[in-house]
């Protein structure tokens, strides 16, 4: 198993920390599924287009998405969390 380092910008902090305690809770759970599978069908893991291409986002529930970037096979940095407005 190889282990991934997952970075947070300080926006991705602070959005996290608006989220609902339950929303949060999620937001770990499936965290902990990317971890050890970052395609795991469950996150409907997906790349970005247009000005945020290079990114990539997974959703934590019908609603809130995590949008990231591969930085190398082992570090990921997340930098947002929240609903669709976080893709403007």
């Amino acid at each position: 198993m190889i282990f991934m380092r997952i970075l947070y910008l300080k926006r991705f902090e602070r959005q996290f920390k608006k989220l609902s305690i339950d929303i949060q809770h999620l937001a770990v759970e499936m965290e902990n599924i990317f971890r050890k599978d970052p395609f795991d069908h469950r996150l409907k893991t997906h790349k970005l287009h247009g000005r945020l291409q290079g990114l990539w986002a997974f959703s934590v529930n019908q609603n809130v998405r995590v949008i990231f970037e591969f930085k190398n096979d082992q570090t990921v940095w997340y930098y947002s969390i929240g609903n669709h407005n976080i893709y403007e």
